[in-house]
């Protein structure tokens, strides 16, 4: 049985060397030393069955060379002070710093799992809720109040989108400091203008729930978000930390639980008369069971329709709460390309449940495809 199961780690190693690594050559060239490694490849072997994905180990060597361990491999990672290109002795201190590392790796790999809580995607989510706050008849004169619910919250980073700074690379907006998150994205095809203006709801309320949640306030798990990130990209890693940074400032409950829909319930039922709720998810959904997935749809749209939630999805298309999802971008992967939708109680037409999609993008909200015409005019 471990052959096999090292067998399947060693074609994923060697297939996120060939395409998913491709963007980082620290990343490539460690995938593709542990693909021939039956040691380093056993040490996913501490973490359950679904969790013994490369990113896994790789975010778990990352921790212990941001935690300082020292060694000579930190030398590769940009995220570490470090500027040496990959060659021919980075396998052999791999091994050697696994080998000195072995019981904090086993133990990071047991218990932790991959979380990017990438606040990029705050890019889509902000036109999606002045979306859901157009169709709720939220003007900028008169914004409606909306109570803000992260389904999958990890350090709840997403529940600032309105005091980040964007840059569409046609307009900024400034954040509410100087020292903001700058999420930056493009737009594919129409821009709808009308949708970034002033905003035209207001965040009354902030929660979220996690099978895992981050404590912002404490470093070992902000370090963990840290090295789930990939050791080149210093645009991500410094608009991680200066989420982190906000969300200390602005500290929001969240919740451990691994029934969140009950918490949701609990919720909605302290909210005040006037405020509408809205959950959202991003990249979530996929790590429920067939059936799982199936009773979470079923009990979200009970309480849209019983109780006026609004529920928007940031999924891959097959997961979408549609009967026929709109064809991916083209040139771009169904697996990967994020299909954004918004489901929602209309009680002008009687209380009728009605699901839009809103837009596709890329899975950390690079670009932005708009689909949705509903008071989004381009601009």
């Amino acid at each position: 049985m471990q052959n096999d199961d090292l067998g399947r780690i060693a074609h994923l190693f060697a297939r996120f060397a060939e395409t998913d690594g491709r963007d980082d050559a620290l990343y490539q060239a460690l995938a593709a030393a542990i693909a021939g490694d039956e040691g380093l490849m056993a040490l996913l072997l501490a973490a359950p069955p679904t969790q013994r994905l490369p990113v896994l180990l790789l975010a778990a060597l990352h921790d212990r060379v941001l935690a300082g361990a020292p060694h000579p491999l930190a030398a590769y990672y940009a995220s570490a002070g470090g500027t040496r290109a990959p060659d021919g002795e980075l396998p052999g201190l791999l091994k050697d710093f696994a080998r000195r590392e072995d019981v904090a790796l086993r133990e990071l790999i047991r218990t932790r799992t991959t979380q990017t809580n990438e606040t990029g995607r705050c890019a889509v989510l902000r036109p999606a809720l002045q979306a859901l706050a157009t169709r709720l008849g939220g003007t900028e004169a008169a914004p409606v109040e909306l109570a803000l619910f992260d389904f999958g919250c990890s350090a709840g980073l997403n529940l600032g989108v309105d005091r980040y700074a964007y840059d569409d690379g046609v307009s900024t907006w400034t954040g509410e400091s100087s020292q903001a998150p700058l999420v930056r994205t493009a737009w594919r095809g129409d821009r709808p203008g009308a949708l970034l203006g002033e905003p035209r709801w207001r965040a009354a309320h902030r929660m979220g729930v996690d099978l895992q949640p981050i404590d912002p306030f404490d470093e070992a798990a902000a370090r963990w978000l840290r090295a789930c990130l990939w050791p080149g990209d210093g645009a991500r890693r410094d608009r991680l930390d200066r989420a982190l940074a906000d969300a200390r400032r602005h500290p929001v409950p969240l919740v451990r639980d691994d029934d969140g829909l009950s918490v949701l319930e609990r919720w909605l039922d302290a909210l005040p008369v006037g405020t509408r709720p809205v959950v959202f998810n991003v990249w979530v959904l996929a790590y429920f069971a067939p059936d799982a997935l199936r009773e979470h749809v079923r009990r979200i749209e009970r309480l849209v329709r019983e109780r006026g939630l609004a529920w928007i999805s940031g999924e891959v298309g097959k997961l979408a709460p549609l009967p026929s999802p709109p064809d991916a971008p083209s040139g771009e992967s169904p697996g990967s390309a994020t299909l954004w939708t918004l489901q929602w109680r209309d009680d002008e037409a009687g209380g009728a449940l009605r699901t839009d999609p809103l837009a596709w993008s890329h899975p950390h909200g690079r670009w932005i495809e708009w689909l949705d015409r509903e008071g989004a005019s381009s601009a």
